[in-house]
C-alpha cells in the first residue's frame, strides 16, 4: 500500500526534523526600528496583569524582510515597555507575517500574536520607507533618509513578553488557566544606520495602534541583524483577568467569545 500521508511519522523521522532544526544557519534580516515615547496611561491601559508599565511609557515598531532561500519573509511587531517580576522586555501587540509559516510558529508555539499581513522595507539610495498594513489599511508607516552609520552594538538579549491560550470549546474563556511565557532573544547585528524622519500611524479598526501617539521620537535606525529565541513558561495567570485583553489576539473576538454554532463542523 503507498504511504497514507496524514499516518504517523516514525520516530527516526520526528528526530530527524528536530536534528534540522537544531541546525539552522544564521538568518539575517534587514529592518527598520522606530522607538518613541507614547502616552503613559494609553500603555498601561494595554497591559494584562501581571504585566506592568516600566520608567518610560515606550513603543517599539520592528518592520523587517528576511531574505530566506526561496521563501522570502516579512515580519513586523508593534510593542509596548512592559516589566514582569523584575524583567524587562517588551509586550507585542500585532505581529504581522507575510506567510502563514511563520505566523502558526509563532502562534501556536510561543503564543505570539501574529496575524497575516503585508511587509514592505524599502531603499532608494537614502530614502527608507517601512510599512506594515493589513485589511488595505497601511496602519503604520515609518519614514525618512540615512543619515549616518551608527557604531555596532555588542551582541545583546531582548525579552518579550506573551501570553499562551486556548479558547473554551463552549465560549466561556479559556480550556485552561493561560501562561505566561518570556521569550529570550540573543540578537547580533552586523549593520546600523541612523534614520532620520517620523513615524505615521493610521486609523484602523483592526489594528488601533494610533492609540499610542508618538509624543516624543526617540530614534530610528535601519540594520542587518541576526536572531535566536527561547521561550519558558514563567506562571499560569488568571483566565478571569486575561480575558478583558483577548480582543487585541483577534480581528473579531466575538467568533470565539460566542462558541462554535450549533450543528457546524
Amino acid at each position: 500500500m503507498a504511504r497514507v500521508r496524514y499516518g504517523a511519522r516514525t520516530e527516526a523521522e520526528i528526530g530527524a526534523a528536530r536534528t534540522a532544526s537544531s541546525r539552522l544557519p544564521d538568518i539575517w534580516s534587514t529592518g527598520v526600528v522606530a522607538v518613541w515615547e507614547s502616552d503613559p496611561d494609553a500603555v498601561a491601559a494595554v497591559l494584562p496583569p501581571p504585566l506592568k508599565p516600566t520608567g518610560r511609557p515606550q513603543v517599539r515598531v520592528n518592520i523587517s524582510k528576511v531574505d530566506l532561500p526561496g521563501y522570502p519573509l516579512g515580519a513586523g511587531s508593534f510593542a509596548v515597555a512592559a516589566a514582569h517580576d523584575g524583567v524587562e522586555g517588551w509586550y507585542p501587540l500585532v505581529m504581522p507575517m507575510t506567510h502563514e509559516r511563520a505566523l502558526i510558529g509563532g502562534r501556536e508555539v510561543f503564543g505570539e500574536p501574529k496575524k497575516l499581513g503585508e511587509v514592505t522595507v524599502e531603499r532608494d539610495g537614502l530614502v527608507v520607507r517601512a510599512a506594515l498594513a493589513r485589511h488595505g489599511i497601511e496602519f503604520v508607516e515609518v519614514r525618512g533618509a540615512v543619515s549616518g552609520a551608527l557604531p555596532l552594538p555588542e551582541p545583546t538579549q531582548k525579552t518579550d513578553f506573551y501570553f499562551k491560550f486556548l479558547p473554551a470549546v463552549d465560549g466561556s474563556g479559556f480550556d485552561a488557566d493561560p501562561v505566561l511565557v518570556h521569550c529570550v532573544r540573543n540578537e547580533k547585528v552586523r549593520r546600523l544606520e541612523r534614520i532620520t524622519g517620523d513615524v505615521v500611524l493610521r486609523e484602523s479598526m483592526y489594528d488601533p495602534v494610533a492609540d499610542l501617539p508618538v509624543r516624543e521620537l526617540v530614534g530610528i535606525t535601519l540594520g542587518e541583524k541576526t536572531t535566536d529565541q527561547k521561550g519558558r513558561v514563567v506562571e499560569r495567570v488568571s483566565g478571569q483577568a486575561l480575558l478583558p485583553y483577548i480582543h487585541q489576539r483577534y480581528d473579531d473576538p466575538q467568533q470565539i467569545l460566542d462558541g462554535p454554532p450549533e450543528g457546524s463542523v
